[in-house]
């Protein structure tokens, strides 16, 4: 009997313990969920557009069906998709959990660029023809947005450019965007200070595209308001009388756009590849329980003049004409040296 009433009361310590993780796991979704509405109700960009009572019921009917914490932010995406955040991003482990991404046809890139990209391309700075600068600037992703980390991510980046501009007399500069899908601006501005000068080089709108504040570039430092966000130690002359082409391509998106907003009324400069993605607003970095981050929309990107662009579409259109197995070969490229040839 004795041994009866032990596997009985184990039998029945086993059912709480099972009921136990089921509670944890709807607390923790409930305690998320409620986290990150309370977060997009007080910061998203087009909060007041946003029927949150109609789309926070939604929600949590749609989350009874889960019995998983992971599985539940796959919620995130229909989320997403109700409410147009089209540029906020979740990140949970090694997940990326978005809205439903703009479908971009194989036939709209090229098989060069497909190539390039899956070898996970890096920053680049090497001298064509002994006559132009390329500089190739990909994805840089941190949430780490110290100014110490930043500094310690453009610096590097920024003495490659030094050093290439002190050892070669470059006629002009090219600057390649086709593989920025994303990512933090901030140490790509800094290490292309000294092609946009002690100057303003963009700033944030509000979700009337109203200008609520500007950043710009002073002696090395990239400060936004009266803060400075992060510097680097600037060498040599500057650039930015220099002759500069932009390129750009359908992956081009988000900080790649940012990027190349910052030359947008720089003098000199032209703009050649294919209209960028589309992802011209700005995100900050929110954190949420259970060490998630979101990536949250809360501006619109501008220009130095305060000018907005849903997308940057070049002066020059050339459509899958890529070749990164050589330069100069790559039509892009060509029409870049045609313009830093111009006198």
């Amino acid at each position: 009997m004795k041994r009866l009433l032990t596997v009985i009361f184990v039998f029945i310590l086993s059912l709480d313990v099972s009921a136990q993780k089921k509670m944890t796991t709807q607390d923790s979704i409930k305690i998320f969920y409620e986290n990150l509405f309370s977060t997009l109700k007080a910061k998203y960009l087009h909060k007041e557009k946003i029927n949150w009572e109609l789309i926070e019921s939604q929600t949590k009917q749609d989350l009874n069906q889960y019995n998983t914490f992971q599985n539940a932010l796959s919620e995130i995406k229909k989320l997403f998709d109700r409410i147009g955040a089209t540029h906020c991003n979740v990140y949970y482990k090694q997940n990326k959990y978005s809205a439903t991404v703009k479908n971009i046809s194989k036939e709209d890139y090229s098989e060069q660029w497909k190539k390039k990209y899956d070898t996970k391309p890096t920053f680049e700075v090497k001298v064509l023809n002994d006559r132009y600068g390329y500089i190739l600037i990909p994805a840089m992703l941190s949430f780490d947005i110290s100014a110490s980390n930043i500094h310690n991510i453009a610096q590097p980046l920024y003495n490659k450019i030094a050093e290439t501009k002190a050892q070669k007399n470059i006629e002009g500069w090219i600057i390649d965007l086709r593989f920025n899908t994303g990512g933090n601006s901030w140490p790509m501005l800094l290490a292309l200070y000294d092609f946009l000068g002690n100057n303003d080089i963009g700033g944030s709108l509000n979700s009337d595209k109203k200008q609520e504040s500007k950043f710009r570039l002073d002696h090395g430092k990239l400060i936004e308001k009266s803060k400075t966000i992060s510097f680097v130690h600037p060498t040599g002359e500057l650039l930015d009388e220099k002759r500069v082409s932009i390129i750009t391509g359908l992956f081009t998106a988000s900080s790649g756009e940012v990027v190349a907003m910052a030359f947008k009324g720089r003098s000199n400069t032209n703009f050649i590849g294919q209209s960028t993605y589309g992802a011209t607003t700005g995100n900050i970095a929110c954190k949420l329980p259970f060490n998630i981050t979101m990536a949250l929309t809360t501006s619109y990107d501008c220009d130095r003049n305060g000018n907005y662009y849903e997308k940057i579409i070049p002066e020059i259109s050339i459509f899958k004409q890529d070749n990164f197995d050589n330069l100069l070969l790559d039509k892009n490229i060509q029409q870049a040296i045609e313009f830093i040839d111009v006198k």
